[in-house]
């Protein structure tokens, strides 16, 4: 198992930027963000395999950027162009194993964070 504590939510107005934080005990090969928005299913957001093969889902193309940090065993979320559709509780997820290419199944995640909240004000 991997520990994982997330930081780095808050509240921000439409267009405004986070950068969201997920100390681990130590970096797996496949992590990822997820996100849950009240009333709605936990879903992908962002993967990673190894330090370079990225994976995003639709909405967040262009506006999200997943990258570990070695030097403080941290994965990343910045977060820029913040939408109200972005707002939800955000959670890091490590696998232990290779992604296999599947970075948006919540249940291929062996180790979870408990969670950060994102408010994002029309």
């Amino acid at each position: 198992q991997v520990q994982l504590v997330e930081s780095g939510g808050g509240s921000v107005q439409t267009g405004g930027s986070l950068r969201l934080s997920c100390k681990a005990s130590r970096l797996t090969y496949c992590m990822g963000w997820f996100r849950q928005a009240p009333g709605k299913e936990r879903e992908g957001v962002a993967g990673i395999h190894t330090e370079s093969t990225t994976a995003y889902a639709e909405s967040v193309k262009g506006r999200f950027t997943i990258y570990k940090e070695s030097a403080t065993n941290s994965l990343i979320l910045e977060m820029n162009n913040l939408e109200p559709d972005d707002t939800g509780i955000y959670y890091c997820a490590a696998r232990l194993g290779f992604c296999y290419g599947s970075y948006f199944n919540a249940s291929h995640f062996t180790s979870w964070g408990q969670g950060t909240q994102v408010t994002v004000a029309s």
